[in-house]
């Protein structure tokens, strides 16, 4: 019964994750500003730190199933 909430919660968090690291990957692939308005290197890095703890929290919560 408890192992429903982690699936959801783990698909949602691992598809957010690997969908920002590769659109972000992609913008910096075209040079094309990842976020307006702020510096390119600040925004490439938070989008990817970001994106990376979204991957691992997915990945934590299918090893809590």
């Amino acid at each position: 019964m408890e192992s429903g909430p982690a699936i959801f919660a783990g698909t949602a968090f691992a598809l957010f994750g690997a969908t920002l690291l590769v659109w972000t990957g992609v913008r910096l692939a075209h040079r094309a500003p990842v976020a307006h308005g702020v510096s390119p290197a600040t925004a490439a890095a938070l989008t990817t730190l970001f994106g990376a703890a979204f991957l691992a929290l997915g990945v934590w919560c299918f090893a809590r199933v």
